[in-house]
């Protein structure tokens, strides 16, 4: 029979269709064995590593740095790039954690100076073991066995290379209780003839007696905004070890004096880019005085980008 006409659905055929009709028994069975396949497919999928960690390079730590706004500049060829400044602010490492006291290796990163009077006395004392001063913010990250730094280490703008590609993580902008239009992006319905008031409405969120509920995930109306987000492979434009700022090509989320954290992008650092100099591990430890000016800016393409006819014989 055809499924409008089917007098078991919902709950009572959840309930007693194994029983009732063997059929339905195989079919539960298969879909369970194609569920579970596509599970391990998945997981095979997101076990592969990209082009760098199977090159065995090391897992560096992030920084954490305070996002001061966007700005633009131009590179060698005159193009204008959307940039966005990140300002890294006092980066110690105030914990090592290895496999032997707890099951893996990290490293704790503190940032961001922070009143004596205003931090707890437990804060304090984890503080004082590690010989830093108090900080604003603490994350973890985590790190190869090669890459791991004594505490108290501190971590500059020079711990990236100009050219290389990184990941930053923060809280987006929160925009308050929207609807679904602007959240989900909803189309709404009708403009006009016949829609009574009712033009940026969700519509329908559910279905009939049975299953006689809105089910869970329903795209509705709600909180937009403030969580965490990660964008990917931004470009490091430049660094300025003096302001030590580190400059990135495109947008970041959050608001300015937001926390971000930076590390190196996980679908690989360089991928085949030409750098400044090599990607420092576990840090940079030298004197940055010493290097070139051209090390503290991205190398350029070696074609025009805005030369067309070069483009399009190629």
């Amino acid at each position: 029979p055809s499924a409008r006409r089917f007098p078991y659905s919902g709950r009572r055929l959840r309930r007693f269709g194994s029983v009732m009709f063997p059929a339905l028994r195989s079919v539960t069975l298969l879909r369970s064995a194609l569920v579970a396949r596509a599970s391990v497919a998945r997981a095979a999928s997101s076990s592969a590593l990209p082009e760098d960690r199977e090159n065995n390079a090391p897992q560096r730590c992030g920084l954490l740095a305070v996002k001061k706004g966007m700005s633009q500049v131009w590179d060698y060829w005159g193009v204008r790039l959307p940039v966005t400044v990140l300002e890294v602010l006092d980066c110690q490492v105030t914990q090592v954690k290895t496999k032997e006291t707890d099951g893996y290796t990290a490293l704790q990163i503190g940032g961001g100076p922070r009143k004596l009077k205003r931090t707890t006395k437990p804060m304090r004392g984890h503080f004082w073991n590690a010989g830093v001063d108090p900080k604003r913010w603490l994350r973890e990250f985590r790190v190869s066995e090669d890459a791991i730094l004594p505490v108290g280490t501190e971590l500059s703008a020079m711990h990236f290379v100009s050219g290389q590609l990184v990941d930053v993580a923060a809280n987006s902008i929160g925009k308050g209780f929207a609807g679904t239009m602007k959240r989900h992006n909803f189309s709404g319905q009708g403009a006009s003839h016949g829609v009574s008031k009712t033009h940026r409405m969700l519509g329908s969120i559910g279905a009939c007696q049975d299953p006689g509920r809105v089910w869970k995930g329903k795209k509705m109306s709600g909180r937009l905004g403030n969580k965490r987000v990660t964008t990917q492979n931004l470009l490091v434009y430049m660094i300025d070890p003096r302001q030590n700022y580190v400059v990135v090509h495109g947008a970041v989320p959050g608001h300015k004096g937001a926390l971000v954290e930076i590390r190196d992008a996980v679908k690989g650092a360089t991928r085949g880019r030409e750098l400044a100099f090599d990607i420092p591990v576990p840090t940079f430890t030298g004197d940055w005085t010493e290097l070139s000016r051209d090390a503290f800016v991205a190398p350029h393409s070696a074609g025009d980008p805005l030369d067309f006819e070069r483009i399009a014989a190629e």
